[in-house]
């Protein structure tokens, strides 16, 4: 199986359903090798624009171009791109063997050639011994594996992942992305996911574009999207945040100071950021695992006072819902193990954050 990935570039791609516009002037580019996520939630055109690149929709404005060649008109069997669907689509009548093999009957391979290829691919997703059980014999995993080597048997030019997890339970979907992680590293391929799971995308993405009502609203590497959101919509999409407002005071090179009611909230920017204007609104992103609780005389940059709403257990950290007097609720994710406190209602709590840990992002257009 060849290592080699193709580049995909979106230009101005739309798709509209008479009044509707399901993808609205989306552009990007995927780069050769890579693995893309398109994440949003449901509705936001993620799933159109894979089958728009797949060739089952076909849009109303824009291109698609594979290493620079516009593919817009091809129909799919003319793309050679391999898909992997939630419901895995397997021939319940067919083994394993029959229903890898099934893509290169229909492309003419001689027999021998096929077997051949059936096993390199078998032995890729790990499930060589496994070639003549039926699909009902395996587990969901495991015809996952086998939708997986049926899609990259013929050497596609891309493969196409349409929420390939989604029907498998919490602990077998996580050691799928594992698997999926470590599959795309062997064969080098350029594969483009389908998710609304944001776990999922952050876990197995080089990149990840999050999409709403049909627009991109930003790309970038899932380090990037989750400590420097440039929206409230991403950064509350891709895990859980707290949102500050208030008005801009002494600001200076490093940063600047919000007033939010009597509080006074140091942020500091990363450098070569642009510091806002004295006397602006503003808006931060707060993420609860980045706010620590305060023991007495112990300082932060960032401190405030509350009481505790309400709490619950997650096996390696407490969830707060702590009440302030003047920035409303906040949400914090302490770590459970040698907790400082044994959290309970009512309980009175100091919260700290340094000044880098709140950043700013633009609130959504309504």
């Amino acid at each position: 199986m060849s290592a080699a990935g193709h580049a995909l570039a979106l230009r101005g791609l739309t798709k509209r359903y008479g009044d509707f516009t399901a993808v609205d002037d989306v552009s990007l580019e995927v780069a050769q090798g890579e693995f893309l996520t398109l994440l949003g939630p449901s509705g936001s055109g993620k799933t159109t624009i894979l089958m728009a690149v797949a060739g089952f929709v076909a849009p109303s404005a824009g291109s698609i171009l594979l290493d620079g060649r516009e593919i817009t008109p091809l129909p799919p069997e003319k793309r050679n791109f391999g898909m992997v669907f939630q419901g895995y689509a397997l021939f319940p009548h067919m083994t394993v063997a029959e229903n890898v093999a099934f893509p290169l009957r229909v492309r003419g391979l001689s027999r021998a050639d096929r077997d051949t290829k059936v096993r390199a691919a078998l032995d890729l997703v790990q499930l060589g011994t496994f070639a003549d059980r039926l699909p009902k014999q395996l587990s969901g995993g495991q015809q996952q594996r086998v939708a997986l080597a049926r899609a990259l048997v013929f050497d596609p030019n891309l493969l196409l992942l349409d929420e390939p997890l989604s029907a498998l339970d919490k602990k077998l979907r996580a050691e799928l992305q594992e698997e999926l992680k470590a599959l795309h590293r062997r064969v080098g391929r350029t594969f483009i996911n389908v998710t609304h799971d944001q776990e999922e995308a952050l876990s197995l993405s080089d990149r990840i574009a999050i999409l709403n009502h049909g627009k991109l609203i930003q790309s970038g590497a899932p380090g990037t999207l989750y400590e420097a959101p440039r929206t409230r919509f991403v950064a509350d999409f891709l895990g859980k945040s707290n949102f500050l407002e208030g008005t801009v005071q002494g600001a200076d090179a490093d940063g600047f100071v919000l007033a939010a009611g009597p509080d006074r909230l140091r942020v500091r920017l990363p450098a070569g950021s642009a510091v806002p204007a004295e006397g602006s609104r503003r808006l931060l992103s707060l993420r609860p695992e980045k706010i620590s609780l305060l023991s007495d005389g112990e300082a932060a940059d960032n401190t405030v006072d509350g009481r505790i709403l309400a709490w619950s257990y997650l096996g390696a950290g407490f969830a707060l819902r702590v009440a302030t007097p003047s920035l409303g609720e906040i949400r914090a994710v302490l770590p459970a193990w040698q907790a400082a406190i044994a959290p309970a209602e009512g309980l009175p709590v100091r919260l700290g954050w340094s000044a880098d840990a709140a950043v700013p992002v633009e609130d959504d257009a309504p």
